[in-house]
């Protein structure tokens, strides 16, 4: 799960990062306004940790905003505020939670984990293509009766891959969504992996092939 923090806090945005890097999600961090909005149109994160009183736009105006965009990316809105009416707005404005500074980690994880739930995040186990089927909680491809362990991006990158089935994903997308958003992510990376994944099908002995098409991107066929 990717996770986009917007808050103008040092401290406690590092600290936030480091709560959810211990859960095992990617994380991006931003101190404005601005880039918050920025990024939270990129469309790639599965929830959005959004203080209100941010430098350049405050939060009420990023979640109008997005939501006017038809990005529906899962917001909690975290803030020093906690009146009712300031809750009511950041409701209204397009939020799907509101949580007041102090927070208690642990409750902050239930809510994630609550907002990816009603999304169906944590309800789809399994992808499947073809003759193959990857476990989304462990990371193990499998074809008949043999399988294969992916490392995390290898099983971004095929996740992706599998939920496009019929589209190619730009080298371009797949950095963005797999290494995130400021990475130093080139082609090659991109490239690498996909050829160790190809290298895994093999092993598999799957007739899903990862092609290249030039200029755009790659996507899954079956050979025939």
């Amino acid at each position: 799960m990717r996770v986009l923090i917007v808050e103008d806090e040092i401290r406690l945005a590092e600290a936030l990062q480091q709560i959810l890097k211990e859960q095992k999600y990617m994380t991006d961090v931003v101190h404005t306004g601005t880039d918050g909005l920025d990024y939270g149109l990129s469309d790639i994160y599965d929830v959005i940790i959004l203080d209100v009183m941010l430098p350049g736009i405050d939060g009420f105006t990023i979640a109008k905003s997005l939501r006017e965009q038809k990005i529906q990316t899962p917001i909690i809105m975290l803030t020093a505020r906690d009146s009712t009416n300031d809750k009511v707005a950041g409701l209204d404005c397009g939020a799907d939670d509101y949580m007041t500074k102090p927070f208690v980690p642990e409750e902050l994880l239930a809510r994630i984990r609550a907002l990816t739930r009603r999304q169906g995040e944590v309800q789809l186990n399994e992808a499947a293509y073809g003759d193959i089927s990857l476990n989304l909680s462990t990371g193990d491809l499998s074809c008949g009766a043999k399988s294969i362990h992916l490392n995390y991006k290898e099983s971004e990158i095929l996740k992706l891959l599998m939920a496009h089935t019929g589209n190619a994903i730009s080298k371009e997308d797949l950095i963005v969504r797999v290494w995130g958003y400021d990475s130093d992510a080139t082609d090659n990376n991109v490239e690498a992996y996909v050829s160790f994944l190809r290298r895994k099908l093999n092993f598999l002995g799957s007739k899903v092939q990862i092609t290249a098409l030039r200029k755009v991107g790659y996507r899954l066929e079956m050979e025939e």
